[in-house]
């Protein structure tokens, strides 16, 4: 008979395995397609597969791209487009209605973990407000009608103008008119636990008064310092900035929550108008390289040091088709065909293992069956854990994976847990949340057996 403590623990220990992770494994990237001659989607989602990027965002819900990302472990942001606001603002049969045809049919093959209502919309010319608000509503309602609001979130990300002022970012507060608006959005965002999402971008902060701003200072050195009146000392523009959209949080009452802030976007142009010296090829590598090792090394703000930013680089590809200046064209780390427009280390070292898994996993046709596997870009030591817990308290049966078992080998990590999870998730009814394990787990349509080493199926 179990003991006390035991039974203690056990339940405990369950919890913290299947709660959302706490660190942020890998970076995100907003994935545009304004362009000619980009890669397919399914090319560009086999290559990020062995990057560091675990996280895309896109500004649809591009059939194609959704397909091509299924199964893979990388998690997709979607979005309603600003267009499209209005309509799913009238009811929650129109949120439904979109939810229905947009998203649905790709889950869970491919992982949508959040819907984004619109981009910039509160600072676009001729947009109704109210119409975001109850949109996102709506949109949750839908959710949380097929049970699916834990998995998939709702938020919208804003410009930085929406902010009154910016510094001192310890007194930055909204713009007036909007805080009507923005405490309905915070007062959603808090309930629901989504994070509010803002694109930053210290370049246009730069460009607009080059003669006051160091440009080490917005280059994410750590070389200037500015210093608050509150006594909070920045060395770098991006951390001001993300400062100063947590004071406008707060001064709106939402300080004492556990809201989180997300950079939807930042980047820097390697091209831009003659006289524009700052938008360089050597500038946007120093400044991507930079916020790509931010967000890896989930660093906080003066204000909150122990916070996690998840960061969402601006942007995978140059898009010739965009609207605006030569600067809205060249925001990519990668040209139209491929090729890099400069050198950025998108290695990952949990990545390793990636391959040998995809072999295991490839040449199967789909089916009505679904597994539960590791993700590619998983952490390894929260993978061992996951298979202690599964092989231990969580009651699977973990013999094929010992040495002389049919799943032994490869003898490695993520194929082990692979073979847990699934064990785990087929014996407790295959519910969605019994495939989370800290955010490593990855619903397939696709039997990932190999060899003699057959994966169960309820």
């Amino acid at each position: 008979m179990a003991s006390s403590l035991q039974l203690f623990i056990l339940p405990l220990l369950f919890l913290l395995l299947l709660k959302p992770p706490q660190n942020v494994v890998g970076v995100g990237i907003n994935y545009g397609t304004l362009g000619t001659n980009l890669p397919s989607p399914k090319r560009v989602a086999q290559l990020l597969q062995s990057t560091i990027i675990n996280k895309v965002k896109i500004y649809d819900t591009n059939p194609e791209i959704l397909d091509a990302f299924s199964n893979t472990g990388i998690d997709l942001i979607v979005a309603v487009e600003n267009y499209h606001v209005s309509n799913i603002s009238t009811g929650a049969s129109s949120a439904d209605e979109w939810l229905a045809t947009r998203v649905l049919p790709f889950i869970p093959a491919t992982s949508i973990v959040a819907i984004v209502v619109g981009n910039e919309y509160l600072t676009t010319d001729k947009l109704d407000p109210k119409a975001l608000v109850q949109a996102m509503q709506n949109l949750h309602a839908a959710l949380l009608a097929r049970g699916l609001e834990r998995k998939i979130k709702v938020s919208t990300p804003h410009s930085m103008a929406v902010l009154a002022s910016s510094f001192p970012p310890s007194s930055s507060t909204f713009v007036p008119d909007l805080i009507p608006t923005m405490k309905s959005i915070l007062g959603f965002l808090a309930e629901t636990g989504a994070p509010f999402m803002v694109n930053a971008y210290p370049y246009f902060a730069y460009r607009s008064n080059p003669d006051s701003v160091d440009i080490e200072y917005a280059l994410l050195g750590n070389t200037t310092r500015v210093r608050d009146p509150k006594d909070y000392v920045y060395t770098n523009m991006l951390d001001a900035q993300i400062d100063a959209v947590r004071s406008a949080v707060n001064d709106l009452g939402f300080g004492n929550g556990s809201l989180q802030i997300t950079v939807s976007e930042s980047g820097w142009p390697s091209k831009g108008v003659p006289g524009d010296m700052a938008a360089t090829p050597e500038n946007a590598k120093t400044y991507n390289t930079r916020l790509i090792e931010r967000a890896q090394f989930n660093k906080g703000t003066p204000m909150k040091p122990k916070d996690n930013i998840e960061v969402f680089v601006f942007a995978l590809f140059n898009e010739n088709k965009k609207e605006g200046g030569v600067t809205e064209r060249n925001f990519g780390m990668f040209n139209g065909d491929g090729s890099k427009v400069y050198e950025v280390d998108l290695s990952c070292q949990f990545c390793s293992n990636a391959a040998s898994f995809e072999k295991m996993s490839s040449g199967v046709a789909r089916g009505p069956s679904v597994w539960c596997v590791a993700k590619p870009h998983a952490d390894e030591k929260v993978l061992q854990a996951v298979v202690d817990f599964c092989c231990g308290p969580g009651g699977v049966d973990c013999r094929e994976i010992y040495k002389s078992g049919d799943c032994f080998k490869p003898e490695k990590i993520h194929a082990h847990a692979s073979y847990a999870m699934n064990a785990y998730y087929q014996m407790h009814g295959r519910n969605y949340w019994n495939c989370d394990f800290k955010g490593t787990g990855l619903v397939t349509f696709s039997d990932p057996s190999y060899g003699t080493c057959r994966y169960p199926q309820q």
